[in-house]
C-alpha cells in the first residue's frame, strides 16, 4: 500500500524511480558486472573470528529481507498520520536513500568485498538469496546503511514537523528495527562485523547530523542485548570490536580529504579472494 502511495503522488513518483534506478545502477548492475566479469574489480574477503561467535540462524532471514519494507512502511506512516505537510520531507527521504546507494558506490567501484556465507537452501527465500546476490558488496553494508538512513531520517522528520513527542513511540520502535535488521545481517552470515564498523563510518562521512559518533555509540553498543543466542561476554567483546573498529576509520578519515581512503586502506590490509 505505501508504495502504491507513494508511486501515485505525482509529486514522490519521480524522486522514487530515481532512487530504484540508483539501486539498479549502484548495487545490482555493478555486481552483477563484475560477477560476470571476474578480475574487472579486486574482491577482498572481510571475515573476521569474531563472526564464529555469531550462530547461523536461518529464521532470521525473515527480518533480513524486510529491510527495504523497513523503510517504506516508514513512508506510509508519514503520509498517512501528517498528509500533505509530509510530502517534501518524503521526497528528500527517497533522495537520500538513494543517494546512499550511490555513496557506497564509490567504494564498491574500487574493491569489492565479500564473506564466507553457507550454502543452505532449505529455505525458499535462502535459495532466492543464492540464486539473485553473488555477494560482493560486503563493505560498507547497504543494508546498515539504509536502516540506520531510515531510523535517523524518521527522527529528524517529526522533529521539524513538532510531533517529536507524538511519535516517539514509533521513533524508538524504528531504531529497536535497525537494530534487529542490523542483527539479522549477521545471524544469516551475509555480514561480518567488519562491515557494520564500515557502515556506520560510512554513514557519518554520508551525512554527520543523521549519525554523529555519539549516536553510532549508542547504535553500535545496543547490538545484542536481547535474547539468549550469544553469550554476554561474546556480546561485549563483539560491540567493543565494532566501536573500536569505527573509531579507527573515523580517526583516519580525519587525516585524508577522500571519505573512502579508511575503507579502501582496510581492503588492502586484508586476503584478495
Amino acid at each position: 500500500m505505501s508504495v502504491f502511495r507513494i508511486m501515485g503522488s505525482p509529486y514522490l513518483r519521480i524522486t522514487g524511480l530515481q532512487c530504484i534506478a540508483s539501486a539498479f545502477r549502484n548495487f545490482f548492475f555493478l555486481q552483477y558486472r563484475a560477477a560476470l566479469s571476474p578480475g574487472l574489480i579486486p574482491v577482498t574477503r572481510v571475515d573476521h573470528p569474531l563472526d564464529l561467535k555469531i550462530p547461523f540462524l536461518p529464521g532470521k532471514v525473515i527480518t533480513y529481507l524486510d529491510f527495504i519494507a523497513f523503510w517504506v512502511r516508514c513512508l506510509g506512516f508519514l503520509l498517512r498520520q501528517c498528509g500533505r505537510k509530509s510530502l517534501e520531507p518524503v521526497r528528500s527521504f527517497i533522495e537520500n536513500i538513494g543517494q546512499a546507494y550511490a555513496f557506497a558506490a564509490e567504494v564498491y567501484r574500487i574493491n569489492l568485498s565479500t564473506t564466507e556465507r553457507p550454502f543452505y537452501i532449505r529455505q525458499l527465500r535462502f535459495l532466492t538469496i543464492h540464486a539473485v546476490d553473488p555477494h560482493l558488496m560486503c563493505i560498507p553494508s547497504l543494508h546498515v546503511m539504509i536502516v540506520i538512513s531510515t531510523y535517523t531520517l524518521f527522527k529528524q522528520i517529526i522533529k521539524a514537523m513538532g510531533n517529536e513527542t507524538l511519535f516517539a513511540a514509533q521513533a524508538e520502535e524504528l531504531r529497536r528495527g535497525a537494530l534487529a535488521i542490523t542483527e539479522a545481517v549477521l545471524y544469516i552470515k551475509q555480514h561480518s562485523v567488519n562491515c557494520i564498523s564500515a557502515a556506520m563510518y560510512a554513514m557519518s562521512r554520508f551525512d554527520l547530523r543523521l549519525f554523529p559518533p555519539a549516536e553510532a555509540e549508542r547504535f553500535a553498543s545496543d547490538l545484542f542485548r536481547e535474547g539468549n543466542s550469544i553469550t554476554r561476554e561474546d556480546g561485549e567483546e563483539i560491540r567493543e570490536y565494532i566501536l573500536s573498529l569505527y573509531r579507527r576509520f573515523l580517526t583516519e578519515g580525519e587525516k585524508c580529504e577522500d571519505w573512502k581512503k579508511p575503507l579502501l586502506d582496510f581492503l588492502n590490509e586484508l586476503p584478495r579472494k
